[in-house]
C-alpha cells in the first residue's frame, strides 16, 4: 500500500485508539476514536470491493456529516480508489441544473459510483432520473470489512480536488497518495504539530481543500484529536466558533480573512468577559483569501480580554494545486505586514519598503501585504516576469513553485491538462515578491486592472470601499470592465443593509467612489449596491470574484451605455 494509507491504518492502529473525532455539534456531540472510524472504514472498503468497485477507480461522496465522510474517504482509499467532494446543493439551488452540473463532473472525473449520506441521501430521485448510479453510505457502513487494503502505488491517484469555480466550466486537481503525504507531513513539520497535545477544531468544508486536506486527512493520517462541525453551523451562528476551542481547549484553528472579521464583530458585542476562553488557541490559520490588516486586528483585539494572543495569527498561503499548503509564517510570528510604495508597485512592478516613521505610512501613498512565511519543506518558489525570466527580491513578478506537493495535472472537460512545465514548475497565475525568502501576494494576475500604465489591484479597491460606513464588510468586490482593452475600466459592487432606499444607495455609492478614487487615484465606472445575500458566495461564505464579474460586467456595461 502506498505510504499515506500505509501511516493512516499505522496511526489507527497506535494513538487512535485515544484520539479521535467530535461531531455532531452543539446539538448532539459524538466522539469516535479513529480506531472506530478506520473499523467503520473496512466496512465501507469492503461493501465498495464487494460490489465491484476497481482499484483506481473515481469516487464521489455527497454527504454533510463530518461522522459519515471520514469513514467514507478513508474507506474509498482503503479499497483503492480516488475521492472527490462534490458540490452540494443549498436550499436555494436549482435541482435539475445541479444534477446536470453533476452529470458533467462525474463524466469529467470519469466516476460511475456516488456514496449517498445525510441529509443528501434525499437526493437519490434526483440522481437515478438522471441515470447516476449511488449507494447509501450507512448501508456501506454495515457491510463486511475488507481483510487488507488493496495496493496503491504512490502515483495513483487520491484525491479530484473540484475547483470552486463556475460549475459550467468544472475543473478537478489531481492529488496523488505522494502528494498527499508529502504535504500534510510538511504542515505538521512548519505548524510543530504534537500529535498527542494539539486539538484541531474547525467548521471548514470537506469539499473545499482546507477543509479537506487540513483539517480532515490531516488529522485522520497522523491521528490527531478533531472537532469538526459544517460551514452551515458557523455561518447560522459564528459564534460557535469561539465556543468550541474553548470547550475542547482547541489549539490550532483555520479559515479564510471574512471569518475573522465577523468573528472579530461579535466578539466585541459580548457583554460577559469570560463566556470565552481562547488561551489555548495558539495556531488562528488566515488563509484562502487576501489578509485584511483591519479585520486580523478587529479580531485579536476583541478576542484579547478573551486570553486569545495576537500571535496565535498564523497567515499562510496556499492552492489546490500543491495539494494545500504552499508557505506558513513561523509558529508564534503573528501578522507581519509590509509597507510598500504604491507609485512603484503599480508603474514599476516594484516593492519599494517604506520605513518605520515616514509620514506616508497610514495614506494612500502607499500599499501593505501580509508576509505568508516560507515556503513548506519539499516546496521552492521564484517570482518571474511575463518571458520567465527570474526575478530578484522585491521585484513583483508571477510566482512559481516546484516540489513533492505540487500536483501533476487537471482533469477538465476537454481531457486532462499538466499543471507543472518540463522542470516541474507550476505557474501560480498570483503575482507577488519574495523578502528574506518569505512570500508576499499582490492578487491574481487575471484580476489585475490595467489603468493609465498602472496595474491596479482589486483587493486596495475592495479595502477602499469596505472602509465605507454602509458597507458590509467583506461583501465588495472590484469588477474589471473590458479587459485587455486600451480603455480597461473597473466597478465596485458591494451589499449593504441601505439597499433599497434609492436615495440611501445614491449616498453610499458616492461615498464608496470617492474613497476608492483616494485610495487608488483611479474613479470606479459604476457603484453596484446589493441587498445582503446577493454577492455570489461558495458554501463556507467566501466571495466569488469571478463568479460576480460574470454576472455584473455585461449588466454594469449595459447600464452605463
Amino acid at each position: 500500500m502506498s505510504r499515506f494509507v500505509e501511516t493512516m491504518v499505522a496511526s489507527a492502529a497506535a494513538g487512535g485508539r485515544q484520539r479521535g473525532m467530535v461531531t455532531g455539534e452543539p446539538h448532539e456531540p459524538v466522539r469516535q476514536t479513529w480506531a472506530e472510524v478506520h473499523e467503520q472504514a473496512r466496512g465501507v472498503a469492503g461493501g465498495l470491493v464487494a460490489g465491484g468497485l476497481e482499484p483506481g477507480a473515481a469516487v464521489a461522496v455527497l454527504a454533510a456529516a463530518p461522522a459519515l465522510i471520514a469513514p467514507t474517504v478513508q474507506g474509498v482509499w482503503l479499497a483503492g480508489g480516488s475521492v472527490t467532494m462534490l458540490h452540494q446543493p443549498t436550499p436555494r439551488t436549482d435541482l435539475a441544473e445541479w444534477a446536470e452540473d453533476t452529470v458533467r463532473v462525474l463524466g469529467m472525473i470519469d466516476s460511475r459510483l456516488v456514496l449517498l449520506g445525510s441529509p443528501f441521501d434525499q437526493l437519490a430521485p434526483v440522481l437515478t432520473e438522471h441515470g447516476i448510479r449511488h449507494t447509501m453510505i450507512d448501508d456501506l457502513l454495515t457491510a463486511e470489512p475488507i481483510g487488507q487494503p488493496v495496493p496503491t502505488g504512490e502515483d495513483d491517484q487520491a484525491l479530484l480536488q473540484l475547483t470552486s469555480g463556475s460549475t459550467a466550466e468544472p475543473k478537478a486537481v489531481r492529488i496523488t497518495h505522494r502528494n498527499l503525504l508529502a504535504n500534510i507531513t510538511a504542515m505538521v513539520e512548519a505548524a510543530e504539530f504534537r500529535f498527542d497535545a494539539d486539538i484541531m477544531v474547525s467548521w471548514l468544508p470537506t469539499f473545499h481543500d482546507m477543509g479537506m486536506v487540513g483539517f480532515l486527512t490531516l488529522p485522520m493520517t497522523f491521528g490527531v484529536e478533531l472537532v469538526k462541525v459544517t460551514p452551515v453551523e458557523f455561518l447560522s451562528g459564528p459564534l460557535i466558533w469561539p465556543q468550541l476551542i474553548s470547550k475542547y481547549r482547541g489549539t490550532a484553528t483555520a479559515a479564510p480573512n471574512f471569518a475573522y472579521a465577523i468573528v472579530g464583530r461579535r466578539l466585541a458585542k459580548v457583554d460577559d468577559d469570560d463566556a470565552y476562553d481562547l488561551s489555548s488557541l495558539r495556531i488562528a490559520l488566515n488563509g484562502a483569501e487576501p489578509i485584511d490588516e483591519a479585520a486580523v486586528r478587529g479580531f485579536t483585539e476583541a478576542g484579547a480580554r478573551f486570553g486569545l494572543r495576537p500571535e496565535a495569527v498564523f497567515p499562510a498561503y496556499g492552492m489546490a494545486e500543491t495539494t494545500l499548503a504552499v508557505s506558513f509564517v513561523p509558529v508564534g510570528s503573528g501578522l507581519s505586514m509590509d509597507v510598500v510604495e504604491a507609485h512603484a508597485l503599480e508603474a514599476e512592478n516594484r516593492a519599494v519598503p517604506v520605513p518605520e516613521g515616514d509620514p506616508r505610512r497610514g495614506t494612500d501613498e502607499v500599499r501593505t501585504f501580509a508576509k505568508l512565511g516560507r515556503p513548506l519543506p519539499g516546496l521552492e518558489a521564484r517570482i518571474v516576469d511575463e518571458h520567465g525570466a527570474v526575478l530578484g527580491e522585491r521585484e513583483v513578478g508571477e510566482i512559481r513553485l516546484r516540489g513533492e506537493a505540487v500536483t501533476p495535472g487537471y482533469l477538465t472537460m476537454e481531457g486532462p491538462r499538466p499543471t507543472q512545465d518540463a522542470e516541474g514548475w507550476l505557474a501560480t497565475g498570483d503575482l507577488g515578491y519574495l523578502v528574506d525568502g518569505q512570500l508576499l501576494i499582490c492578487g491574481r494576475a487575471k484580476d489585475v486592472i490595467i489603468m493609465g500604465g498602472r496595474n491596479i489591484y482589486p483587493t486596495d479597491i475592495e479595502r477602499a470601499a469596505m472602509s465605507v460606513e454602509g458597507v458590509r464588510a467583506g461583501n465588495a468586490v472590484a469588477v474589471r470592465l473590458d479587459a485587455g482593452t486600451r480603455r480597461e475600466r473597473f466597478a465596485v459592487v458591494l451589499e449593504s443593509k441601505l439597499a433599497g432606499d434609492a436615495e440611501a444607495e445614491r449616498s453610499l455609492a458616492k461615498n464608496v467612489a470617492a474613497r476608492v478614487r483616494d485610495a487608488v487615484e483611479m474613479r470606479p465606472y459604476s457603484v453596484v449596491v446589493l441587498s445582503p445575500g446577493s454577492l455570489p458566495k461558495t458554501p463556507s461564505g467566501k466571495v466569488r470574484r469571478a463568479a460576480t464579474a460574470q454576472q455584473y460586467a455585461d449588466r454594469i456595461a449595459g447600464n452605463a451605455d
